[in-house]
């Protein structure tokens, strides 16, 4: 019992954690951490992105592009960027 519940908590960490590129189409995530080029990361910023912000994932398209909504606003991020930036679940948002 006690393994099983320590593999549950184990997988519910590794849900938790993730890059943005990883993100479920539908759900919405809280920025953690963006590990880009500060110019690039300074644009996001610019943007609204910055740490504990929630996106919201609303499709991918082609080849690792996903369409987020961040601040009311929707914008398309490439693979290269959503795979720098660290997020979260949102509790209780889907």
């Amino acid at each position: 019992l006690k393994s099983s519940t320590a593999a549950g908590e184990r997988r519910h960490t590794q849900e938790k954690n993730m890059q943005l590129s990883e993100a479920k189409t539908g759900h919405s995530y809280i920025v953690e951490t963006i590990d880009l080029p500060f110019e690039m990361q300074r644009h996001l910023e610019a943007l609204g992105m910055t740490d504990k912000t929630p996106v919201s994932v609303l499709n991918r398209k082609g080849k690792g592009i996903l369409i987020i909504k961040l601040r009311g606003t929707r914008f398309a991020l490439g693979y290269n960027v959503t795979k720098s930036i660290g997020v979260s679940e949102a509790d209780g948002c889907e």
